[in-house]
């Protein structure tokens, strides 16, 4: 079931050149929302390798995340707690736990805040998104839940970037790598 939806995958992603001065081409994984199947097979296939770890809630950041972080809690029957960027419109009243990325793949920190009343102590967090470069934004979330007194039990991701040793670092799972994608 999950080579069908890996490779449905790798034929939905596009490549664009965004034009002179690009460094290199840019994913639109535009078409991985507009297929049922795909979508439909997401959430299970997200949360499969996780089951056994217990989560009991899932925490998704922004923009993506958002699609895919409430997927995967109906497949698991848990709870969704969405990760705030500040840039990325209104923030929800109430109080938050913030927390800085290390430089990304952009060499950009990113801020992420979480509502305090959603993640709290006994809570086991699978933190879900759609693609992990180096890993940063992972770093983030996991200080957040041991902050709120929660437990990261691990991420999964529909494309594991980041290098081996920090995917193993940060229990990181990936449904493809970024070679699947450019091989």
């Amino acid at each position: 079931m999950h080579a069908e939806l890996g490779r449905r995958l790798t034929e939905l992603i596009r490549w664009i050149d965004p034009g002179p001065g690009a460094s290199h081409l840019v994913s639109d994984v535009s078409g991985w929302w507009r297929d049922p199947a795909v979508l439909a097979g997401l959430g299970p296939a997200l949360v499969d390798r996780f089951r056994e770890t217990r989560p009991t809630v899932v925490v998704s950041p922004a923009v993506t995340g958002y699609l895919l972080g409430p997927l995967a809690a109906t497949a698991l029957g848990v709870g969704f707690v969405a990760a705030h960027k500040p840039g990325d419109g209104r923030l929800p009243a109430g109080a938050l736990t913030w927390a800085q990325s290390p430089p990304d793949f952009r060499d950009r920190r990113v801020d992420l805040a979480v509502h305090d009343r959603h993640l709290g102590p006994g809570d086991r967090v699978l933190v879900v998104d759609d693609w992990v470069a180096t890993g940063a934004q992972v770093r983030a979330l996991y200080e957040i839940c041991a902050a709120r007194g929660a437990e990261a039990v691990g991420t999964s991701t529909i494309v594991a970037g980041c290098p081996p040793q920090v995917a193993a670092e940060l229990r990181i799972r990936g449904l493809l790598t970024g070679a699947d994608l450019t091989g």
